[in-house]
């Protein structure tokens, strides 16, 4: 009778909360698709507003977009989701194609690691973080597509390696 009511406990727990999430990701996909849209370069827009009772906050920068040596174009966006009581982030550097389709993602640690700016097909990474070097710049080419890792540095020979997951 006892693991029945825990069960029960956790399916009606369960129940409440997966709804949450479904809508979430339903207005996550509409604020990315106006971002992109507005494709304001180097602009943080702020969704949302978090707060200790339970608040999300969303932000996105649009970065540009890069083209390859086959022609195939590609948006960059970082993202930043700030959620829980512990005002947690999740942070990533978002890709879609021409037609604002998403096409995947490199999740990063930290929301130091996101990239600072766009520049000639290349992310270029700063060392805003006291651990980093800040002399140490990363850039990470998209010319010839879509790397499915790279290396971000902290120092130059210590860092982070990404990498890139599509749907």
């Amino acid at each position: 009778m006892k693991i029945f009511k825990n069960n029960l406990l956790i399916i009606t727990l369960l129940l409440l909360i997966y709804p949450q999430f479904l809508l979430c990701q339903n207005f996550d996909e509409n604020i990315r698709t106006k971002t992109l849209k507005q494709a304001i370069i180097g602009k943080k827009i702020i969704y949302g507003k978090w707060n200790i009772s339970g608040g999300m906050e969303t932000h996105l920068t649009y970065l540009g977009k890069v083209k390859t040596k086959k022609d195939k174009v590609y948006h960059l966006m970082n993202y930043v989701w700030i959620w829980g009581l512990s005002k947690r982030a999740t942070n990533k550097i978002l890709v879609y194609n021409d037609l604002n389709e998403y096409v995947g993602e490199y999740n990063l640690i930290m929301m130091s690691d996101l990239p600072a700016r766009l520049e000639k097909n290349k992310l270029i990474f700063e060392n805003k973080n006291n651990d980093c070097d800040a002399r140490v710049i990363s850039k990470i080419n998209f010319s010839n597509g879509i790397p499915k890792e790279f290396f971000r540095k902290c120092t130059e020979v210590h860092g982070d390696t990404f990498h890139f997951f599509s749907s």
